[in-house]
């Protein structure tokens, strides 16, 4: 599990950083998709934004993680089990 969030956590905080980047340069209602006006919202337009520019840098930060040499990822592995999750109930007790 903590794999997944080592992958989708960047890849949502670089989303967040790519989308207000781009559509502080640019005007959803001046978007153009294949030559055609899109019209949709501002706000979905910000939202399917989103989520695109989360998508690609989830598929960058997975490629990242997938191309890490194996000791690498046995280290992070045992990093995680050494570490475990402070915020569970009955964890935090026993971490003590």
């Amino acid at each position: 599990m903590k794999m997944i969030i080592w992958v989708l956590w960047p890849s949502f905080t670089a989303a967040g950083i790519a989308e207000v980047v781009f559509f502080t340069l640019i005007d959803p209602q001046q978007l153009y998709l294949l030559g055609q006006p899109i019209e949709v919202s501002p706000i979905a337009a910000y939202s399917i934004g989103f989520l695109l520019f989360w998508f690609i840098c989830a598929g960058a930060s997975l490629m990242t993680y997938l191309m890490l040499p194996a000791d690498v990822k046995s280290a992070l592995s045992r990093h995680a089990e050494d570490h475990p999750d402070l915020t569970r109930r009955g964890r935090a007790k026993a971490a003590q």
